[in-house]
């Protein structure tokens, strides 16, 4: 095998155990054996050893995923934030234990090398659903919002796999949508820069995706609590909250006392 060859196998099978295993738990034996080489022919690439290699893995790994959030900038945004998903817990789900040993935290392979890998992983997440949003100079809100739901997912997907992948991997991303249209349409309700990036998203949106299904599902939930849509609304013909006339007629004569009085 070429230099790069070799590097790639042992670094494959590297990933392999790191991925089932806590790193704490692997060591340079097994993945020699798992790459069916000598213990030295490691060292040879990793003169590190352990930690160099398990970084290397990392970053491997950190580069697969961040390509999950690439996406095609065409269609409906929910559409491509699909994709991605399955893309990404696919990922979360064949690399099911050395993803939760990583994001947990704890481990004694752990670094501020490792960690900055990870958190350069959600940083890019984050930019590539910005990009798909079409947002050359994102505000801080939009920014915050975004990286929230990265969060949530991350989040999500760890408490996936600490109950025993359930629900369906299927609806786990369903609702992880469902999830990022609630935050858009909250942010937006404030924000000028996610209402106008909310309204073109919608525009592409079919009434049969998950914009469409999830509008349909909440109208029933809210609909008994039409009295929330009152709470600026005059009542009695007294003034709204906050002071002042009523919005219809007139204000009142000022009280200039009564004729005759001391």
């Amino acid at each position: 095998m070429s230099v790069e060859q070799r590097r790639a196998q042992l670094l494959a099978a590297a990933l392999g155990l790191f991925a089932h295993r806590a790193p704490e738990d692997v060591s340079l034996d097994d993945v020699a054996h798992a790459a069916e080489v000598s213990r030295p022919l490691v060292y040879r690439y990793f003169p590190g050893g352990k930690q160099q290699l398990y970084e290397a893995a990392l970053r491997s790994a950190a580069d697969e995923l961040e390509q999950c959030f690439a996406e095609p900038q065409t269609g409906p945004l929910t559409r491509r934030l699909c994709r991605a998903l399955d893309r990404y817990l696919a990922f979360v789900d064949e690399h099911d234990a050395g993803f939760t040993a990583l994001l947990q935290g704890g481990s004694v392979a752990e670094t501020s090398r490792t960690n900055a890998i990870v958190d350069g992983v959600r940083r890019a997440a984050a930019e590539q659903i910005l990009v798909h949003m079409e947002v050359p100079e994102p505000g801080p809100r939009l920014r915050m919002m975004v990286r929230t739901w990265i969060t949530v997912v991350e989040a999500a997907s760890l408490i996936w796999l600490d109950e025993d992948k359930q629900p369906p991997v299927g609806e786990l991303r369903d609702w992880l949508v469902d999830n990022f249209i609630a935050l858009l349409t909250a942010c937006a309700a404030t924000d000028p820069q996610s209402a106008q990036v909310t309204a073109a998203a919608l525009a592409l949106e079919p009434a049969e995706g998950p914009v469409g299904v999830l509008a349909r599902r909440v109208l029933p939930v809210v609909s008994g609590a039409s009295h929330l849509l009152d709470g600026g609304a005059p009542k009695d013909g007294g003034a709204p909250e906050g002071g002042g006339a009523p919005e219809d007629g007139p204000p009142p004569p000022a009280d200039t006392g009564t004729p005759g009085s001391g």
